[in-house]
């Protein structure tokens, strides 16, 4: 393993060898967030021979640093609030109420771009692996779980490529396991740890979410020509 992913195929295929002991298990489910963590998402799902889903989720950016994350909303109107950025930074009662209604426009923009009339995938009673392509605050991963909750999976996993040391013991109350690949001490960013940290458009997201379901609806064999491409619109790693 080198210090960096070359690019989100690659960060994707390393964690899917990280969750190796879930392969083959019939009543996994991997939901990724959008849209980052859908390449890596594919190629865990493809990995893993599971169904592969999408979870809406939206960060609220704080005022005049909108890359840093107050909280985030999510499909079913979770809110996850991160208190002391709020505090540190006095953003006020308004400011979050107009960053969230911002941010639900483009919830439901997505869920039809994403999604169209499809439903979500079945999750009830079953392992849900909940991927992204890194973590830095958690208020994103945080407001996904608080979603997921309300849908009663059987245990929840977050599994990402990176994430600052310390990530997973803030998990320990909501998710049931937490799965990564690197966990470096000195963490600025996750874009610091991929070669290739291009945005990811709504049309990759949904090219790997329509070759997804095309080996789903395969059974999804092992050995199945859709199990052995690399994710689309990446380069393979």
């Amino acid at each position: 393993m080198s210090d960096i992913f070359r690019n989100r195929t690659d960060a994707g295929k390393q964690l899917a060898a990280a969750l190796h002991r879930y392969a083959g298990h019939t009543d996994v489910v991997v939901l990724a967030l959008p849209r980052g963590g859908v390449p890596v998402g594919y190629e865990v799902a493809r990995a893993l021979r599971c169904p592969l889903d999408v979870l809406l989720v939206r960060k609220l950016g704080a005022p005049h640093n909108p890359e840093l994350a107050m909280g985030a909303i999510a499909t079913g109107e979770a809110i996850y609030l991160n208190d002391s950025v709020l505090r540190a930074l006095h953003v006020s009662e308004e400011q979050v109420l107009d960053a969230i209604a911002r941010e639900r426009i483009e919830l439901r923009r997505r869920e039809l771009v994403y999604r169209g009339q499809r439903p979500p995938a079945a999750v009830q009673g079953k392992t849900v692996i909940v991927v992204d392509d890194g973590m830095a605050t958690g208020s994103t991963m945080h407001a996904a779980l608080d979603a997921l909750r309300t849908r009663h999976p059987k245990q929840i996993v977050v599994a990402v490529p990176v994430c600052p040391a310390g990530a997973e013991a803030r998990f320990d109350p909501v998710a049931d396991d937490f799965v990564y690949v690197m966990r470096p001490d000195w963490f600025m960013g996750i874009g610091q740890f991929y070669a290739d940290f291009t945005q990811t458009s709504d049309d990759e997201v949904r090219t790997c979410l329509d070759a997804a379901r095309e080996w789903q609806q395969q059974a999804l064999p092992g050995d199945a020509d859709g199990a052995r491409t690399a994710a689309p619109g990446n380069d393979a790693a």
